[in-house]
């Protein structure tokens, strides 16, 4: 039952998440926090963290991650197939006939009419992450995380190295939340 759950919930992702990760971002919440709880709001902020991190598309990492938590190897194996399963069709689909129809005027106007919708459900995805609640309504964001957010945000402006900055944020996010608790 769990299997098919992941598969259909995944399919979904895959079937209507277009415009790539972050405009996916939303519906991958809405399954995978508020429609099936499999994790909280805080476990998948840090999976979108850790997807920026790893090679590959946000969707994918997610898919693995959550199939693995939710139903281990094979929930992962499950998951990540029925989010790339979509794609993979289309794209062979429309590798075969793109040809014929790149200049057709239909065809123009459904891309140009998906493109306002993607940055919506992009800036819907930075509202979700910038203000998340738990269950009870509380936020996990404190006034350390937006003081860490300022400065990411004003070192890439500045054309800070993204590995370094990866880096340095790590450290940081150790020196501020974990040792303290340690110590």
């Amino acid at each position: 039952m769990i299997y098919l759950q992941l598969f259909l919930s995944y399919l979904k992702i895959g079937f209507f998440g277009f415009g790539g990760g972050y405009a996916m971002l939303s519906l991958i919440h809405s399954e995978v926090v508020v429609q099936n709880a499999w994790l909280t709001n805080a476990e998948f902020t840090d999976i979108v963290a850790i997807s920026q991190m790893t090679p590959g598309p946000i969707a994918i990492n997610s898919a693995t991650y959550v199939g693995y938590s939710v139903a281990g190897v094979w929930g992962s194996v499950v998951a990540t197939c029925a989010v790339c399963l979509p794609a993979l069709t289309l794209m062979i689909l429309i590798t075969r006939f793109f040809l014929h129809l790149h200049k057709n005027r239909l065809v123009k106007g459904v891309i140009a009419g998906m493109k306002p919708v993607v940055i919506g459900m992009i800036g819907a995805a930075t509202l979700l992450l910038m203000f998340p609640a738990d269950r009870e309504g509380a936020s996990f964001i404190d006034a350390w995380s937006w003081i860490l957010f300022g400065i990411a945000l004003t070192a890439t402006y500045k054309k800070v190295n993204p590995i370094l900055l990866i880096i340095l944020s790590a450290i940081a996010g150790i020196a501020i939340y974990y040792l303290p608790t340690v110590w």
